[in-house]
């Protein structure tokens, strides 16, 4: 077969099946030209699922006749200065969209210059260009796209329901209203309104409100400042408490030079920031900016440009886990406020679904209710009485400071020996004593590892453990990097080994079971795996073993000095396996609960 040159047409819907992949693309086209133009409103409106109808309109510069002659002509921009591909400071750049879109769809452009009397309107008709009319419009723009895939009807074959196409639209409007607070967005989809925000400063305020609008009320009450500046890159941006996650990463976003990109270098970086602070399989809220010199970052990659390639990636990456680590920390011991939320509701419905109980038989006073410490143990020093005098007082006599002032409050009981309940001056907090004792003695572990090693204490008699011979070759393989863990062992036997030297931060552990669980470890990971690569997911283990256990009386002083060491310890808000440590309950969401508000 002959080779023969391409019509226009022909290129055009090709490149149309590049560009255009369903209505969302169209939106995301028009909308970003919107913001390239200055707009500081932007309306789209659609009907079936964009197919039927997608119009933008925009309050922006507007075009002259030449401008919206040339504009639907394929490769014609304003966006570059120079043929400089590497000087890319819009978010449109190739040229393609308009002229694809009016190849396979009926296209009017109608603009109207900032300070012009009149408007103009083009119009193509599935590639085929009409002549310039005048129109009836205010200042900016407003493209009309009617009967997309009209030229090319295979590819409606592949689109998905209505409903799945407007929310990929709602989608792609979200992402760009959420790189821009200081434009204003309104979306309606058919008969419906499905997004409306309102303009917001570019402050870093003005971007938490709108992230809030759009990634949700717990996101705004939970969200920490980001920021970082390395080697010219710098991030801002605001992520989520580590307690406050989802099973999947849809609310995790990345910009570039304000654009809202794809990338799995976020992903990594995140797994790599929030470590163990999250549960396996579950994922944080997050929104960054990144800012870059456009020569540093090549964003034509993809068609679609939702995907870019950092010319220093390591630098990227190294920045946002450092960011994000500060941010996590500096949040110090706060939990997500869904969860007091949460178990607010809990009680609510649980109430309003009880039904109302016939008044049990009075029974003889027991000195030992169930739930409550068995009669030969001591009373709780301290905690039937008062721990701040809430009455008057001497004048002469210099008032004690309330412990309640305290974030986490002063502890006033222990229900069932595991959870410490807590006052504060506005909030009851309830501790889970194991979980948060837990993470405190994994932060010290933590920091002795960084310092050069855990202080270690020997046994007065080895401890002869029986685990197995394979699991005795894996503990013996790995005895040097155990060693650096505070735990010394050798050989002792055919399947077992010898424990001479424990870690002095646990105390009188129970060595057989931390032992038994390290080598469970080693083999589930495989003996291949260096230990020093996993070192604070054995830290952890060990944690859990030196903790205070559920079912532990403690007494005033240690539970007080339990939750003033919480308070001291960043991360301190969620367990090792990513649970919350505490729930806060509002005195004032409590007072509503039993109608007092």
């Amino acid at each position: 077969m002959a080779i023969r040159q391409l019509s226009a047409e022909t290129i055009n819907r090709i490149a149309a099946g590049e560009v255009v992949e369903r209505p969302a693309s169209v939106v995301k086209e028009l909308v970003e030209n919107a913001l390239d133009a200055g707009a500081r409103e932007i309306e789209i409106v659609t009907a079936a699922g964009g197919l039927s109808l997608i119009r933008v309109t925009d309050d922006g510069i507007g075009m002259h006749a030449d401008d919206l002659s040339l504009c639907v002509e394929r490769h014609a921009t304003s966006k570059l200065d120079s043929d400089d591909l590497l000087a890319i400071r819009t978010l449109g750049f190739r040229g393609e969209a308009l002229p694809s879109i009016g190849a396979i769809a009926h296209l009017s452009i109608a603009s109207r210059p900032r300070g012009a009397r009149d408007a103009l309107e083009i119009i193509v008709d599935r590639g085929a260009k009409q002549p310039i009319k005048p129109a009836a419009l205010n200042p900016g723009t407003r493209i009309e796209v009617r009967e997309l895939f009209s030229a090319t009807p295979a590819r409606l074959k592949f689109l998905k329901s209505e409903r799945s196409e407007n929310l990929a639209v709602s989608e792609t409007v979200k992402r760009l209203a959420m790189a821009h607070p200081a434009v204003g967005f309104s979306l309606t989809m058919g008969e419906r309104v499905g997004l409306r925000l309102p303009q917001t400063s570019d402050t870093a305020d003005g971007m938490l409100q709108r992230l809030g609008r759009i990634m949700g009320a717990e996101f705004l009450r939970d969200a920490v400042p980001v920021s970082g500046e390395r080697d010219g890159i710098s991030v801002r941006g605001f992520a989520g408490l580590p307690t406050l996650h989802r099973p999947d990463a849809a609310l995790q976003f990345l910009f570039v030079n304000g654009r809202p990109v794809r990338d799995k270098l976020v992903l990594g970086a995140v797994r790599a920031a929030y470590g163990d602070l999250v549960p396996r399989g579950r994922h944080p809220l997050l929104a960054l900016f990144v800012e870059v010199d456009p020569s540093e970052v090549d964003v034509n990659v993809h068609p679609a440009k939702v995907e870019v390639r950092f010319q220093n990636s390591a630098t990227v990456r190294s920045l946002l886990i450092g960011a994000l680590r500060h941010a996590i920390e500096a949040a110090g011991f706060r939990a997500s406020a869904q969860g007091g939320a949460r178990t607010l509701e809990t009680l609510a419905s649980s109430a309003s679904a009880r039904q109302p109980a016939p008044y049990p038989t009075p029974r003889p006073w027991s000195p030992a209710p169930a739930g409550l410490a068995e009669p030969h143990q001591a009373p709780l020093d301290g905690l039937d009485t008062p721990t701040a005098n809430s009455g008057a007082h001497d004048d002469d006599e210099p008032a004690s400071p309330s412990p309640t002032h305290f974030p986490l409050g002063a502890a006033r009981a222990q229900l069932h020996e595991t959870y410490i309940v807590a006052q504060t001056e506005t909030s009851v907090v309830i501790v889970d004593q194991h979980a948060a004792h837990e993470r405190l003695v994994y932060e010290r572990l933590k920091r002795m590892l960084a310092n050069g090693g855990i202080a270690r204490q020997g046994l007065l008699i080895p401890a002869v453990i029986e685990v197995g011979e394979d699991e005795a070759l894996a503990l013996d393989e790995k005895a040097g990097e155990l060693a650096e863990l505070g735990v010394v062992l050798e050989r002792f036997g055919p399947g077992a080994v010898a424990v001479r030297e424990v870690p002095a931060l646990l105390g009188t552990t129970s060595v057989d079971g931390l032992v038994k669980d390290l080598a469970a470890d080693l083999m589930a990971e495989g003996t291949a795996t260096p230990l020093r690569d996993r070192l604070e997911a054995v830290a952890s283990r060990m944690a859990c073993h030196g903790s205070v256990r559920a079912g532990r009386r403690l007494t005033a002083a240690e539970m007080n000095a339990l939750l003033r060491d919480m308070e001291a310890t960043p991360f301190s808000g969620q367990c090792n396996h990513g649970r919350p440590t505490y729930v806060e309950l509002k005195l004032g969401d409590i007072e509503r609960l039993f109608g007092r508000k």
